[in-house]
């Protein structure tokens, strides 16, 4: 796995989870493809993996895991339990970027990055590398821009060294219009974008929920209040608008419309790691009978995230193996704005289901 934004909390959380879950110190909770339907999937086992990646950051992982875990996020113990497997990761993070002052051009930053991730996958004697965007929310690119956003720029890369592409964030990635056809012509499988660990998971639940009980939907508002990098990051308004956009479209898909409200997203530092996620949903019921339903989810970011980032680079994995090429029918299952497919959370785990069968009958 060659993760982008390889010292995040995400990042961090998802390499020492790994490591706890291939040494027996932990159950597989939240991980959907430790679940009987995935059992013979030909799935890369969990002890198989290993982790490198680009960040713009130098704090060394085991020092962002013993943070992590000072915070809750991770257990207490667990970052000296796995700080051998943690400062291996390290040693295979190269420098992000573009930093400030950087003089590259798009095409030099893109060959730079796909050898790192070549040399990676050669220094190891892997069987494939799966990359893997769990960095910090950017702004959607304005018109008229000359340069590829970040996202794009390790995109592109990951196509030129051959590897599958997973797009964790509301980044453009390999969204980007320059990009469409490289990402046709590479046959490689890629899935993305957006995770869905929270406030969205719900609203594709109960969006279909109102549809099917023929209840109309009046306004559908919500609130998150969050910190750590990512409440940072969207503070940006610009960067908000492209993590609301995902959340708007489950609406859209499964109502047909988008009701009035707003989500609004309040970075509170103090947080740190942990977000809580308020819904308000004004709808009718029988002879205009007006009624609320509102939900409060409060969780930790990186903890929700780090299993489906691990499910889905396996399940990329898989598919690459399997010689699939384009968006992965099925993975829409975990994301809000997903490469095609249904927007409601039962369809979704159908076409996951029928996934694992299909990688199933050729392993």
């Amino acid at each position: 796995m060659w993760l982008i934004g390889a010292r995040g909390s995400v990042a961090t959380t998802t390499v020492a989870g790994a490591a706890a879950l291939a040494a027996g110190l932990h159950p597989p909770t939240g991980m959907v493809t430790e679940t009987p339907p995935f059992a013979g999937s030909g799935l890369p086992p969990l002890d198989s993996l290993v982790f490198g990646g680009h960040d713009t950051h130098a704090c060394p992982l085991p020092k962002r895991a013993e943070a992590l875990a000072e915070g809750g996020v991770l257990p207490h113990g667990l970052p000296a339990a796995v700080r051998a497997e943690l400062a291996a990761a390290d040693a295979a993070i190269r420098p992000g970027g573009p930093q400030p002052g950087d003089t590259r051009s798009d095409e030099e930053l893109i060959a730079g990055f796909a050898a790192d991730i070549s040399a990676f996958a050669q220094e190891h004697g892997l069987a494939r590398a799966v990359v893997v965007n769990v960095a910090s929310t950017e702004p959607a690119p304005g018109p008229g821009g000359d340069r590829l956003p970040p996202s794009s720029l390790y995109a592109a890369a990951a196509l030129r060294a051959g590897c599958p592409y997973v797009n964790f964030t509301p980044s453009t990635g390999l969204h980007h219009p320059a990009l469409a056809g490289l990402a046709e012509a590479s046959g490689l499988p890629y899935a993305g974008r957006d995770g869905k660990t929270g406030q969205t998971l719900l609203r594709s639940v109960l969006a279909p929920m109102f549809l099917r009980r023929a209840l109309t939907v009046r306004a559908w508002s919500g609130s998150n209040l969050l910190g750590g990098g990512d409440g940072a990051a969207l503070a940006d308004p610009a960067a908000a608008a492209a993590k609301n956009a995902g959340k708007e479209r489950v609406l859209a898909d499964t109502l047909g419309t988008v009701p009035e409200g707003e989500v609004h997203i309040d970075d509170v530092p103090a947080l740190g790691d942990w977000k809580t996620a308020w819904d308000h949903i004004a709808f009718d019921g029988f002879l205009g009978s007006r009624m609320i339903l509102q939900t409060i989810w409060q969780g930790c970011d990186s903890a929700l995230a780090a299993p489906l980032v691990l499910d889905l680079a396996r399940l990329a994995a898989a598919a690459h193996a399997a010689g699939m090429s384009g968006p992965v029918p099925g993975l829409g299952f975990y994301f809000k704005d997903p490469d095609g497919g249904p927007s409601g959370l039962s369809e979704q785990w159908r076409d996951l289901l029928s996934l694992a069968a299909r990688l199933g009958a050729g392993a």
